[in-house]
């Protein structure tokens, strides 16, 4: 084989590889594996592309090159900002502003850490996935004076979750039937009710698609039940804004507050690599009643995501006036 058939075939096989990823993205469907890991590193999609573009220029594969072109445009399409997630600014008054945290701790081995962020940090509400019986217990021991208020799934390894608040709780039912615990709550915002709903579907590992598909279609499902009240639903998703699994969570109306406040694309997992390298898969939603202002990326020792930090804002909904 020569060196430009080999170049030509390598070329080839880079194209086809990236552009069965663009065309799931381009159909608006997860696809099958390995299609749904790959599209949450989109982005980086570039990479082979441009390598492929380099070789069909070297041995001038025209054909090659028009190939190219076209996957290389259309990545380009997906990764400029998109409505997905954003919106107008909501202009009613302001009725409260509050610091949402999201954190998964990794089965729980990140929960020192957590706790010395949340004391520096003084987040009004956390979110914290991954929270095994050790973690929920030392969430209690140590951030109860601050945080009084809780709604927990208690379980082992990955299953376990929390929220904390601030602010009073009363129970929700939140996402049943999950593999991973999604606990819900209504919060008091000074005098307004906040629905808070912490999200964990399953990944999507290889023979799993259908758990994962489904636990988010279950989330859907919740966002498009709260209609009218204020939400935010935030955690470990799994999924990244290049997912249609996820996308059809914002097609509710839901907006992902990194994006208003312009940090869309900042990777937060594997938090070992980004954000150099990585994909934002942990995000904080909220209804079109916020306002977003700050996001910011925190990296906490021995857990294998970012933690997600975002400063929102509620306004007041002129078709549902304050009480």
């Amino acid at each position: 084989m020569t060196r430009r058939r080999l170049g030509i075939w390598t070329a080839a096989l880079l194209f086809a590889a990236v552009s069965a990823v663009v065309g799931c993205r381009l159909a608006d469907t997860d696809g099958v594996t390995p299609v749904p890991q790959l599209l949450a590193f989109l982005p980086w999609l570039l990479a082979p592309a441009a390598a492929g573009l380099a070789l069909a220029l070297l041995t001038r594969w025209w054909p090659g090159t028009i190939w190219a072109a076209v996957v290389l445009g259309l990545l380009a399409w997906f990764l400029a900002p998109a409505p997905y997630g954003k919106g107008t600014e909501p202009d009613g008054r302001v009725i409260a502003s509050l610091e949402v945290l999201t954190s998964n701790v990794e089965f729980g081995r990140a929960t020192d850490a957590l706790v010395a962020a949340v004391r520096e940090e003084r987040p009004d509400v956390v979110f914290v996935q991954e929270c095994e019986y050790g973690c929920a217990a030392t969430l209690r021991r140590s951030l109860a004076e601050h945080y009084p208020y809780r709604r927990s799934v208690e379980g082992a390894g990955s299953t376990g979750s929390v929220v904390l608040s601030r602010f009073p709780l009363r129970p929700a039912a939140g996402i049943q039937d999950s593999t991973m615990g999604m606990p819900g709550a209504v919060a008091d915002v000074r005098g307004h009710a906040v629905r808070l709903q912490l999200a964990h579907p399953m990944p999507p590992l290889p023979g799993q698609l259908n758990v994962w598909r489904r636990e988010l279609g279950r989330l859907r499902g919740f966002a498009a039940s709260v209609d009218g009240t204020p939400t935010v639903l935030a955690g470990d998703f799994n999924a990244s804004q290049d997912h249609a699994a996820f996308r059809a969570i914002l097609d509710t109306g839901l907006r992902d507050a990194a994006r208003l406040a312009g940090s869309g694309r900042t990777p937060t997992w594997p938090a070992r690599t980004a954000p150099a390298i990585g994909a934002q898969i942990d995000h904080v939603l909220v209804s079109a009643d916020f306002s977003a202002s700050d996001a910011r990326f925190l990296d906490l020792a021995d857990t294998d995501h970012r933690a997600l930090l975002v400063e929102v804002t509620l306004h007041e909904s002129p078709a549902v006036p304050a009480r």
